[in-house]
């Protein structure tokens, strides 16, 4: 039996469009609840939430059998939390701030056995290998592991042809957030030369016949992207929607229909 189908890198393969949401509560919970919200997938994000490994693995068992597929974003791209959370059962993860040729070859060696890479043998000790049940788990897993390098900075831009070249790197996201902070338009991720160099990144990244991803929090920021070549995106996250949703019904009920809960510009 072979590792599972990972029907998100076949979707990036054949350029079907994924819409996704963020997941930042860090809560199996909550992360249950959304799965059944009609998101492609979901961003399990372990670099600006408050989630450790115990949390970040039990909630990509709270998507286990969703239509839903969990992305793991770790951090920083560390062999050995790649380790942790593939041999948890994670097949798609997001690395940030990828801004060089030998960064991106490095993450693909650390998701890759020897002899093409140097990702450790442990798999039988977790859920990915259905705890030794899928027998040729170690000769199957790579074609099913997905990568996602971040580019976040102008250096990032820079070297994004070259990144999107490395073999084993499925697909390229874009921080706009951080990307205005680093060109100097901190808070500013809707600035007309921001979305310029992410209109710019997008056509490199499918030249080169990779997917192209990105979030945003405003939903005609959302079309614009998809109409830029946007393969996936995540349109909203659970924090942010609890935050403005609940204001607002307090809002309504006290008939003060006017006011507005307001947005957060951290993406």
């Amino acid at each position: 039996m072979p590792a599972p189908v990972n029907h998100f890198k076949a979707a990036l393969r054949e350029r079907r469009f994924q819409l996704g949401f963020w997941v930042a509560l860090a809560s199996p919970y909550a992360a249950e609840i959304l799965s059944g919200s009609g998101y492609g997938w979901l961003l399990i994000d372990g670099e600006h939430a408050p989630n450790d490994f115990p949390l970040l693995a039990a909630q990509v068992q709270a998507l286990n059998g969703s239509q839903s597929h969990p992305i793991v974003r770790l951090p920083v791209g560390e062999t050995w939390m790649i380790k942790q959370i593939l041999d948890a059962g994670a097949q798609t993860i997001m690395i940030p701030m990828v801004e060089t040729v030998e960064e991106a070859e490095r993450l693909v060696r650390a998701v890759r056995y020897p002899p093409r890479g140097d990702r450790g043998v442990g798999a039988a000790l977790g859920r990915a290998s259905a705890f030794s049940r899928i027998e040729d788990y170690l000769e199957t897993a790579e074609r099913e592991i997905c990568l996602i390098v971040q580019i976040e900075s102008r250096a990032g831009l820079k070297m994004l042809d070259e990144i999107a070249a490395v073999d084993g790197v499925d697909g390229l996201f874009i921080g706009p957030s951080d990307l205005a902070a680093d060109m100097g338009l901190l808070g500013q991720p809707g600035h007309a030369d921001v979305t310029e160099a992410i209109r710019d990144a997008f056509g490199r990244i499918a030249r080169a016949g990779k997917a192209a991803g990105i979030m945003t929090l405003n939903l005609d920021q959302a079309k614009l992207y998809r109409d830029l070549g946007a393969d996936f995106m995540a349109i909203g996250a659970d924090v942010t929607t609890l935050a403005q949703a609940t204001t607002r019904l307090r809002l309504q009920y006290q008939g003060d229909e006017t006011s507005q809960p307001t947005g957060a510009s951290g993406y």
